[in-house]
């Protein structure tokens, strides 16, 4: 019989963001290995805009709905990858009906609020720590993620780590951007968490690109006239983008991973970051980039870096490793249960 693996998550295409992609290569990678899988996603539900980032779409609706898809699929494993409305539904359900489940940690929520509201970090971290605790496993990225969780009281926290494609990403044309050299490039989210204006403000020979789209691009635009801004890129055209690089900026100080990184190494391209969680397990300071609490500095050492090594480095991760450590983890949840 063939296997039955459902996965509920709030955040999904159109988005362009590390957790869709880790998600959209599990699903592809776990079909390829024979079993069926349901997304669970907001493309069919009626949503509103997230507040202060419209981007993001916040589904409407209610428990009773979610069972019933929970039923007609009859999933061996559910595995709920974050914590918006989707998510709290599917969890509620699990537990009134004492389905086993996974939960994934993907965003540090408690942050990127306190970024935009006045709520002690002590006070989400409570609310996040409720929604993971019941989960049979706690997915996440990275050992010093798993040791910070563990630090507050997250329990059943194990390793799922990430992977890239590197048939897409892979070295290219310098000549695909025709700036004054050498590039020093952002890709991702433009917005207040991901600490884009450290990067912004450097003084730096050559240009400044920013990739990607978000409730900050219109602001920083009007900043800084000189970066050029070319909103969001996907497939082919985000890996000529990546490839045509001399020097991937990270500037962020609260992503768990950083797919993206993963991705520009991929390219030939090393990274400047500042040297805390996630860069730190994704980046081989001296080796793949720079790691320096001194953002400046890192860019311009980055660009000393071979890019052979980046490339090499990138090649050790795999999105079919990445999906076999997934289901491992999936078997602490096996099915025990019927929605009959």
């Amino acid at each position: 019989m063939q296997k039955k693996i459902l996965i509920v998550t709030d955040a999904w295409h159109p988005q362009v963001n590390g957790v869709v992609t880790t998600l959209t290569q599990t699903v592809r990678n776990l079909k390829k290995l024979g079993f069926l899988v349901k997304v669970i996603n907001p493309e069919n539900y009626r949503s509103i805009p997230c507040p202060t980032y419209s981007e993001i779409s916040l589904s409407m609706t209610t428990p009773r709905r979610i069972y019933k898809e929970i039923a007609e699929f009859d999933p061996h494993s559910i595995h709920i990858s974050t914590e918006g409305p989707l998510g709290w539904a599917a969890r509620a359900v699990c537990k009134k009906k004492n389905f086993p489940f996974t939960t994934s940690y993907h965003t540090r929520f408690p942050e990127y609020i306190r970024m935009r509201l006045p709520i002690p970090l002590s006070l989400s971290y409570s609310v996040l720590r409720n929604f993971h605790n019941k989960a049979s496993s706690i997915m996440v990225a990275t050992r010093e993620l798993q040791k910070e969780l563990q630090e507050r009281r997250f329990k059943n926290t194990c390793l799922w780590t990430r992977g890239v494609d590197t048939e897409l990403f892979k070295p290219r044309s310098k000549d695909f951007l025709t700036a004054d050299k050498p590039v020093f490039l952002y890709a991702g989210r433009v917005a207040v968490e991901k600490n884009i204006e450290a990067f912004l403000d450097l003084e730096l020979p050559g240009t400044k690109y920013v990739v990607g789209d978000g409730p900050a691009k219109t602001q920083l635009e009007g900043k800084y006239p000189e970066v050029v801004f070319v909103g969001y890129q996907k497939g082919e055209l985000l890996a000529k983008h990546l490839a045509a690089a001399d020097v991937f900026v990270f500037p962020s100080k609260t992503d768990t991973f950083g797919v993206v990184m993963l991705e520009a190494m991929a390219c030939g391209v090393p990274v400047a970051a500042y040297p805390v969680v996630g860069p730190a397990q994704v980046v081989r300071n001296g080796v793949t980039g720079c790691l320096d609490n001194d953002l400046k500095a890192a860019a311009l050492n980055a660009l000393k870096i071979n890019p052979q090594a980046c490339r090499t480095e990138a090649e050790k991760y795999s999105w079919k490793a990445c999906t076999e450590q997934f289901l491992h983890n999936l078997s602490m949840s096996s099915k025990q249960f019927s929605c009959a």
